[in-house]
């Protein structure tokens, strides 16, 4: 990796810990600078500037989360059990989502070009999940009433909102309430 490479490197995940620590609007130039031990002029030599290089971390972030999630949904396992692995599965429940978090930033949410990597994300795990509770009705795991897209948004619904609960009373307790809770709901009858 040449010196150029490793200062865009560090430019990038010191962005990536920023957005997820501070969303995009607490992420300065300044900041990221320091927390990457860059030099002054280095943001703008290989980026254009913050809201290009943010872009390219929340999309390295967007793609990281979601190689992730279809590693665990495309594993091994009954629909069941693929579904409960991607809902147990390690996680910083109290720093929250690095994705999610995201789409509480004005910036972000205001931006069609910073959203779309996060929207894409949550599509795609959102339409892998829908996937599998199909596969799981044909295979008679789950009722045959079921909205695909509905339990898929429920599942990743509950994620989102067991990252807000447990952040909210500052423990994990209430996001793997949230995820015990809607797998006794799925559990094969």
């Amino acid at each position: 990796m040449s010196t150029s490479e490793s200062t865009s490197e560090r430019l990038i995940e010191s962005t990536r810990e920023l957005l997820w620590e501070r969303g995009y609007v607490g992420t300065s130039p300044k900041a990221i600078l320091e927390r990457s031990g860059a030099g002054q002029g280095s943001m703008y030599h290989h980026f254009k500037g913050k809201p290009d290089l943010a872009l390219t971390a929340i999309r390295r972030t967007a793609e990281q989360l979601r190689a992730t999630a279809e590693g665990v949904l495309r594993g091994p396992g009954t629909p069941y059990e693929r579904i409960e692995a991607y809902l147990l599965r390690e996680r910083d429940v109290l720093r929250g989502c690095p994705v999610g978090r995201l789409t509480m930033d004005p910036d972000v949410v205001a931006s069609d070009e910073l959203r779309a990597p996060v929207d894409e994300t949550l599509d795609a795990i959102r339409e892998l999940i829908a996937g599998i509770v199909e596969e799981g009705k044909e295979e008679g795991q789950f009722a045959p009433g079921l909205d695909d897209e509905e339990i898929a948004a429920a599942v990743l619904a509950t994620v989102q909102g067991g990252y807000v609960l447990a952040r909210a009373s500052g423990s994990p307790s209430a996001f793997d309430a949230a995820v015990r809770g809607l797998l006794s709901l799925l559990a094969p009858r």
